[in-house]
């Protein structure tokens, strides 16, 4: 694997005022009809000094080689002269953003969802992500895309079916990120690519699976309210009775107690607004 080296070549100031007076003299040779010498400097300055010039801007790199042989990476933004001969090769230092398509994959518990992250990553190491891989920008993509397949088959998306899961892909976002940006940084690194961030953007189940796990969230989210209801119904009738003991408003036996908690369970656990009956007899009669 190559590692970066960093250069600092030469201002191009200097060898920019030289081309200028070179192409000068050459033309000052053709309008004295020295036609050798001004042919000379003409191609002295063409060959050897203006190609050899170069602009860097800033979040942007220069990779040099010369007839196979990598000379350095010139990541100072400013205005160089370098070898005329080496090939001059740019690589941005800029941020990007990849939004990964939705994948149809597994989860965990084998049922089928959706799933898409969003990478934000930057080149590193110039050297390995020119001479290390084939064409970096399409490794980052290739290689996001088995991350985020392998995450998802890694984890359950939530732990209706397995209750023992610590992490799910849905409850667990800052996980779930944290390790696939550690993965996406071992997978890239060869490519001297370093991500910034990695995040889930698009999450669901599959559609044909969609209705039906809408619906057992549904009795889900029905049960827990129900038990949270009864719960809540059954500490009210327990406190009315302590209340009535307490005050010693009314000396209930067995059957009245026994009436009265159905009276109010039902009151307080129906779906609907009661009307209530009021009785002029007695329980027993």
């Amino acid at each position: 694997m190559n590692s970066e080296k960093i250069i600092t070549p030469p201002s191009g100031y200097l060898a920019f005022v030289i081309s200028l007076v070179l192409l000068v003299l050459a033309i000052v040779c053709f309008s004295m009809e020295i036609i050798v010498p001004g042919v000379i400097l003409l191609l002295f300055d063409m060959l050897f000094v203006m190609p050899g010039l170069i602009i860097v801007n800033p979040t942007q790199s220069k990779v040099l080689t010369l007839f196979g042989k990598y000379l350095g990476t010139v990541k100072q933004d400013g205005f160089f002269w370098v070898n005329p001969f080496a090939i001059k090769k740019k690589v941005s230092l800029k941020a990007y953003n990849v939004n990964g398509q939705q994948l149809k994959v597994n989860d965990k518990a084998g049922n089928p969802i959706e799933i898409a992250a969003v990478i934000v990553w930057q080149v590193m190491d110039t050297a390995k992500a020119l001479f290390d891989v084939e064409n970096y920008i399409q490794y980052v993509n290739i290689q996001s895309e088995s991350a985020v397949r392998h995450l998802a088959n890694s984890f359950p998306y939530d732990n209706y079916e397995d209750e023992e899961a610590r992490i799910t892909l849905r409850d667990g976002a800052d996980e779930v990120s944290h390790m696939l940006e550690n993965e996406l940084n071992q997978r890239l690194e060869r490519a001297g690519i370093v991500v910034i961030e990695a995040r889930i953007s698009h999450l669901a189940y599959a559609p044909e699976i969609a209705s039906a796990m809408l619906q057992r969230q549904q009795a889900s989210a029905i049960i827990a309210a129900r038990r949270l209801i009864v719960e809540g119904a059954v500490g009210i009738v327990e406190m009315a009775l302590a209340k009535l003991s307490e005050k010693d408003v009314v000396e209930l036996d067995e059957e009245r107690k026994a009436a009265m908690v159905s009276n109010l369970l039902v009151v307080l656990c129906g779906e609907r607004n009661v009307t209530p009956v009021v009785n002029t007899g007695t329980l027993y009669h």
